[in-house]
């Protein structure tokens, strides 16, 4: 160990010595990794490629950089990727590196010596190598491309590249082009190695007007090319749509693809054309500057500056470029000055249309314009007084009322024109009530007419109190002149029109309760008469009935009386407004008043009490009521808000509808009634309320099942065999916490009744005896009764009725131990009587051998002894022929019907206290007694003749009859035998008709037997009613390995109608047989049981 220590020391010497001759921050690592792995991919080992044995933890390494994208184990030296991804396009520094040996990732690893007692610091790289992870693509997904037109086969054009992420073999490797439906795909690549161009073989059917080859640039990328294979004519087709793909080297390949789209451009290759040779127009003379005159229009088949067309002037004189414009863009030739026709007649020049191509291409067309002569001088109109009409300055004043037709002013019109440029036409212009006529019929000078200003119509004050005659002069010139000239007509008034208001109706707000005399409203009406004519009266119809009053000057209504909203809330009525002219006229309008609202009244409950009924059990928040509450007030003062006024807080109201909501789910049985306050408060100010009483009644759901009260599931009753039909057995009572029909409850009998005995009153629960009782009936019957309601749906409750058919109830605690076997047996299982009856026939028959077989034993016994004692004997002793006072061996006949009687012989004889107690043993060969707790008798072959005899209510008890003061020498007298008051006597379960003469073949006198006999017959609870068994402590002192004294128990020989009195408590002995602890009868001294409740 010493050794090994020793060695470890100098090895970590040598270690420290060589990282101390090493210069810092060295740089020894070069690892190599793919982009795009998973995590915890393995990088390198730094301990190894170190040389340093790691793994015992004395030596550690640290990750001091590079932790973004790497982790180290501390112990091993083992360098491995973390969780973040590595992307080689997304690393800063290997941006625009295509060499992949320059992509890398920086580290530095610490390496720790024990207790940090050195320190060495390493540098490494991390080589990123490209996977193909990009798919190279074009920089847009169409690409136009322009190709002018007739350009020669051959001709190159250079088209986008293609970017692809990666590089080197994963980089773009060849470009693809598919040219139009119709033309098969031409495709051309780049070789890598030889940088030559190179083309896919075959081209489509009829062959493709373009093909794609790819060069290789010196810096080592690939150019697609374009080559024109075929004749382009733009005015044919102007473009083409082709398909590039481009692929790269990966594997497998990526690859992605871009529109095309080749536009064929134009070339000066067509001259322009004028639609016409000869353009020739008509110009008017005194033509504005810039009026157009007319187009001239040509045509190019080619496009963009080889179409676009100028038109100059071409052979024109002086005076043509001096009088007309020619826009060379559109070729409009329009007056640059105005032209006398007077000075030229017409212009006739050449125009010149030329493109803007290279070189130029024109054409010319000759242009010819005819000067025509203008009507420039325009009518001239004057307009003169004439009648009584007085007319001065423009202006004449006319009455209303006069008639249609009435001449009120004079118009002449002249044209200083010759011909048809003189002839002039005078017309009133606009919609006025005016018109010229002719002032005479007579001929005159064309140029010069008269005509007389009428009214058309009749003159209204009140709808144009003044007109403004236009009257126009057009001579018939081409174009024509016209002047005109204006007269103002001045409307006088005449009391022609009625007041009138402004509005038909006029409605007007106002409050109730208010004061006498206020101002309700001021009316107003206008009247289009002026003067007097529009000065107006006003007045109120008689309908009023002084209510309310107007102002005759002002219209101010105000109310005489207080108003009540509740009792009128709308007047109506009229105001009347009468001018003051000569003939007065007057007009009218409707008031119509309509009161308003204030917040006299409180609100009213259309009941004072409501009363609601609702189910239970419905579900919260359930509607269950609706109050009803106005207001004779209007708007706010009748927006009433409503409360509940309860201290549970169980009822809610919605303020809308009135509706009652209850917070919970009612229960009938609990509470039958809730009583509340409503509350109801208005909007007004102040607000006023009011409250009414609710009555909830809660109405009865079928939510309880009926519930027995009488009798309970543990209970019995006992019914004698003896009963009559229709003898009541038991009455079911149940109870309902619903009413009506709900609580209305059916009895019925559902199981436990397999033999139709009983029957139960649906109504009344009572259940009786139908049937007469037979011996198999005897034991234990349950009933299973159901009690169902007549709620929708029902709901039921089931009982336990109990019935113990026996002739009387000697030992109620096994009738309580079949009952408590019951309660925890199915219902579907039937519990009626002795399950073993039939059995017992068959065990009967058998037990009347054994009995006739042990009489005739006893007679040959008896003979026996006879014949003995036949001999003569003293004066003491045995005399032949006498008779014994009784003949214990002669069985009596047994009467169940009726009790014994006892012997009055007995009465008088005194007896020994324990001569009536016969104790049945066995002794054993050499003398000695059976012990009553550890063997059985049943080994004794002197007893093996005695049998328990199992058979009905009337089997002979032959215990009873057995009785000798001198018994034969296998039958010894026990005067030790407690008395019946010095002895603990309890009921044990045993089978009445069960007698022991001895002691039965299988039957155990230990204490297993007596205190098990319960557990032995658990399933047996149908058998026939139990009889009583005697439970006795015995001394025992004669033997001397029994200490204490022994429990022990016999047969009483008792039915269940017997006492100790009326017959010998003799009995055969079963051996010692423990006392229960708990749950037995004690018997009195006389041997009566008492009573327990049950």
């Amino acid at each position: 160990m010493r050794t090994t220590g020793a060695v470890d020391y100098l090895y970590y010497c040598m270690l420290i010595l060589q990282f101390v001759h090493q210069p810092a921050a060295k740089q020894v690592f070069r690892y190599r990794l793919a982009e795009e792995g998973q995590p915890d991919v393995r990088v390198g080992n730094v301990a190894a490629d170190l040389g340093i044995v790691a793994g015992s933890g004395e030596v550690t390494f640290t990750l001091e950089s590079g932790s973004d994208f790497f982790k180290i184990d501390n112990i091993t030296g083992e360098l491995a990727t973390n969780e973040r991804r590595i992307d080689r396009e997304k690393l800063q520094q290997c941006q625009m590196i295509f060499d992949e040996n320059e992509c890398f990732i920086d580290f530095e690893v610490s390496v720790i010596g024990p207790a940090q007692s050195w320190v060495d610091l390493f540098e490494g790289k991390v080589i990123i190598s490209d996977i193909n992870d990009n798919t190279p693509s074009f920089p847009s997904p169409v690409l136009t491309l322009s190709v002018e037109e007739n350009r020669p086969i051959g001709t190159l054009y250079l088209l986008p590249t293609a970017t692809d992420r990666d590089f080197g073999r994963n980089g773009i490797e060849r470009y693809e082009l598919i040219q139009d439906a119709g033309e098969s795909s031409r495709r051309a690549s780049g070789d890598p190695y030889s940088g030559k161009r190179r083309f896919d073989e075959g081209a489509g059917r009829g062959g493709g007007v373009f093909e794609l080859q790819v060069a290789d640039t010196t810096d080592g990328e690939k150019q697609p090319q374009l080559i024109i294979k075929g004749a382009l004519d733009r005015e044919q087709r102007d473009s083409y749509e082709l398909t590039l793909r481009v692929r790269d080297g990966g594997d497998p390949p990526r690859s992605s693809q871009a529109i095309l789209r080749v536009m064929i451009t134009d070339v000066n290759d067509n001259s322009p054309r004028f639609e016409k040779s000869v353009y020739e127009a008509d110009l008017l003379e005194n033509s504005s500057p810039g009026a157009p005159i007319l187009q001239l229009k040509a045509a190019d088949a080619d496009v963009g500056v080889n179409g676009q067309i100028e038109y100059v002037f071409g052979a024109a004189t002086e005076s043509v470029r001096r009088l007309l414009r020619l826009d060379e863009s559109t070729g409009w030739l329009s007056v640059l000055h105005r032209i006398d026709r007077e000075e030229v007649s017409q212009l006739r020049f050449t125009v010149m249309a030329r493109d803007r191509g290279q070189p130029p291409k024109m054409d010319k067309a000759t242009v010819v314009l005819n000067i025509k002569d203008e009507n420039d001088n325009v009518p001239a109109i004057e307009i003169r007084k004439i009648g009584r009409i007085f007319l001065k300055d423009g202006v004449a004043n006319v009455a209303e009322d006069v008639v249609v037709d009435t001449p009120i002013a004079l118009v002449q019109v002249s044209d200083r024109d010759q011909g048809e440029n003189g002839i002039v036409t005078c017309t009133v212009v606009g919609d006025v009530p005016f018109q010229l006529k002719p002032a005479s019929e007579m001929e005159g000078e064309q140029n010069k007419k008269k005509y007389f200003l009428h009214t058309s119509a009749l003159l209204d004050y009140e709808a144009v109190q003044e007109y403004n005659v236009v009257i126009v002069a057009v001579d018939s010139g081409s174009p024509s002149l016209a002047s005109n000239n204006s007269l103002v007509v001045k409307v006088a008034d005449t009391n022609d029109n009625a007041p009138v208001f402004g509005l038909n109706v006029v409605e007007v707000s106002f409050s109730e309760n208010n004061a006498p005399g206020e101002r309700v409203t001021t009316v107003s009406a206008s009247d289009a008469d002026s003067g007097k004519n529009a000065e107006i009266s006003y007045s109120l119809d008689p309908s009023v009935n002084g209510i309310f009053s107007v102002d005759a000057d002002s219209g101010d209504i105000r109310v005489n009386a207080i108003l009540d909203r509740e009792q009128s809330e709308r007047y109506e009525f009229k105001v009347i407004a009468r001018d003051k002219g000569v003939n007065t006229l007057q007009g009218s309008a409707t008031v119509v008043v309509l009161v308003a609202d204030k917040n006299d009244n409180e609100p009213k409950f259309m009941q004072d009490v409501f009363t609601f009924y609702v189910k239970e059990n419905l579900e919260p928040n359930s509607p269950v009521g609706m109050v009803t509450v106005i207001d004779a007030d209007k708007g706010q003062n009748a927006e009433m808000s409503l409360y509940v006024e309860e201290e549970e807080e169980i009822f809610s109201i919605e303020n809308d509808t009135g509706t009652i909501f209850s917070t919970l789910s009612f229960d009938r049985e609990q509470k039958t009634t809730y009583t509340f306050r409503v509350k109801a408060v208005d909007g007004g100010d102040p607000p006023r309320s009011a409250t009414a009483t609710v009555s909830l009644f809660v109405m009865d759901d079928n939510d309880n099942a009926p519930g027995v009260t009488f009798p309970i599931n543990s209970s019995y009753t006992l019914l004698p065999p003896s009963s009559n039909i229709r003898t009541v057995v038991r009455t079911v009572i149940a109870t309902d916490s619903d009413t009506g029909i709900n609580a209305d409850l059916n009895y019925s009998i559902v199981g436990g009744n397999p033999f139709r005995l009983f029957e139960i009153d649906g109504g009344t629960g009572v259940i009786s005896l139908v049937a007469k009782l037979e011996q198999k009936h005897y034991g234990l019957h349950r009933l299973v009764v159901r009690v169902n309601d007549s709620g929708q749906p029902s709901q039921s409750s089931t009982a336990l009725v109990h019935v113990y058919v026996n002739e009387t109830l000697s030992n109620s605690t096994v009738v309580e131990a079949q009952v408590a076997r019951s309660l925890s047996t199915s219902l579907n299982t039937n519990i009626a009587g002795d399950p073993n009856y039939d059995l017992s026939k068959q065990r009967l028959s058998i037990v009347i051998g054994v009995v006739s077989g042990i009489v005739t034993v006893i007679l040959i016994i008896l003979v026996v002894v006879t014949a003995r004692y036949c001999r003569p004997k003293n004066k003491n002793g045995y005399e032949a022929g006498k008779k014994d006072h009784e003949d214990f061996f002669t069985p009596q006949p047994h009467d169940k019907s009726k009790k014994p009687k006892k012997d009055k012989r007995k009465q008088k004889s005194k007896q020994p206290l324990y001569s009536s107690i016969v104790t049945v043993e066995a002794s054993k060969p050499n003398g000695q007694r059976y012990d009553g707790v550890n063997e059985k008798l049943s080994d004794s072959p002197g007893m093996g003749r005695y049998r328990s005899v199992n058979g009905g209510p009337g089997s002979p008890d032959l215990a009873r009859h057995y009785k000798s003061s001198s018994p034969l020498p296998t039958v010894q007298l026990h005067p030790q035998s407690p008395t019946a008051g010095k002895k603990h006597q309890a009921v044990q379960d045993l089978p009445p008709a069960n007698t022991f003469v001895g002691t039965g073949d299988n039957i155990s006198l230990g204490s297993d037997h007596c205190s098990d006999y319960s557990s032995q017959t658990i399933n047996k609870y149908n058998k026939q009613p139990f009889r009583r068994v005697t439970f006795s402590v015995v001394s025992q002192p004669q033997d001397p390995h029994q200490q204490g004294s022994l429990q022990s128990c016999y047969d009483s020989g008792l039915d269940e109608s017997e006492t100790p009195s009326s017959k010998s408590s003799s009995g055969p002995r079963l051996g010692a047989l423990p006392l229960p602890e708990d749950s037995y009868e004690r018997t009195t001294p006389d041997g009566s049981v008492g009573e327990k409740e049950h």
